[in-house]
């Protein structure tokens, strides 16, 4: 009786399976995104400027992360990866957040939304050409199945001119996000292998901090913070603890059970998530377009997620 019931103790699966786990992980760090795309917007320019909005955004979530490692591993970063660190800081936490924030300024919610959706395309092809990820039909077929969903939201979408002096530029700073956010998501992959989740985010974050410092500081001190009424106070919240800080905290964790064109592809969900959003608090309407063009998009999700043993067992399957 006592063998048996060690037995079944040794042979019990896991609640739930880490890469289950992951796939949830990255959902969650899209969801989060896609609320952040109008949540951001409101804040700006009114009662802070884009780049004063990245200094609190990246000193809020290195006082997080350090605050946090206290009950992770004591790790020392090896002398040959600091450049890798520091290229991933830069890429990661200033070139994404800047060309982000100040492309909100300047463009539209959804522009934001739907541009970002370049980001698996870029991880997709980087991923392939510097660490060596396989490309497969399968996968290849679910990258373009999201784009071209997440392309036809925004076609076939109404977009508001308000609060929007500059839309041309900022799409194309959206898009310099996305790239840049695509490097960081390849190069920081080897890391990943190497160190906890808690060692590789305090210190990117805290070089981010120096990075950032000479663009930041003079929009981040010029804010009235004594008068910001509590709306704004709660967007900025969000901002930090939930698009910075538990956003790229769910991506690492994220990182160390899937692939980096993976997380990439989630990027896809952010339009429809933000069209949701949009809905949900009655500033935009769904239709028969957007119900396809959104399936369009969990569907290339879904293929770009399979692992090789489900593609596998689907063409036996066909087969058979």
């Amino acid at each position: 009786m006592a063998i048996a019931k060690k037995q079944w103790k040794t042979q019990r699966k896991p609640f739930m399976d880490k890469r289950i786990l992951a796939l949830l992980a990255a959902f969650g760090a899209s969801l989060i995104y896609g609320i952040n795309h109008t949540v951001a917007k409101d804040v700006m320019p009114t009662y802070i400027q884009p780049f004063g909005f990245i200094m609190l955004r990246v000193t809020g979530a290195t006082f997080l992360f350090w605050l946090i490692s206290i009950w992770g591993p004591k790790e020392k970063i090896d002398t040959k990866d600091w450049p890798r660190l520091i290229v991933c800081s830069m890429f990661g936490m200033m070139i994404n957040m800047l060309a982000f924030f100040k492309g909100l300024s300047l463009s539209t919610p959804i522009n934001s939304s739907v541009i970002v959706t370049i980001t698996p395309i870029i991880v997709f092809v980087l991923s392939a050409v510097l660490i060596k990820e396989r490309i497969t039909f399968i996968r290849t077929l679910g990258v373009l199945l999201g784009f071209a969903g997440a392309l036809g939201l925004v076609l076939f979408g109404e977009q508001t001119q308000q609060n929007a002096p500059n839309i041309a530029l900022g799409n194309l700073l959206f898009m310099i996000n996305a790239t840049s956010y695509g490097v960081y998501l390849v190069l920081v992959k080897p890391l990943v292998a190497k160190y906890h989740s808690f060692t590789i985010m305090k210190w990117v974050f805290l070089i981010g901090i120096v990075i950032n410092f000479p663009f930041t500081f003079s929009e981040f001190k010029a804010v009235e913070w004594t008068t910001l009424p509590f709306d704004a106070i709660w967007r900025m919240t969000f901002v930090v603890v939930g698009t910075t800080f538990s956003t790229y905290l769910l991506n690492i964790y994220a990182l160390k059970q899937l692939k980096a064109s993976t997380i990439g592809a989630f990027v896809y969900l952010q339009p429809l998530i933000g069209i949701l959003f949009a809905v949900a608090v009655g500033a935009d309407k769904l239709n028969f377009v957007r119900v396809v063009a959104g399936l369009l998009v969990f569907l290339g999700v879904y293929l770009v997620t399979k692992t090789k043993k489900e593609v596998t067992v689907a063409k036996r399957t066909n087969v058979s």
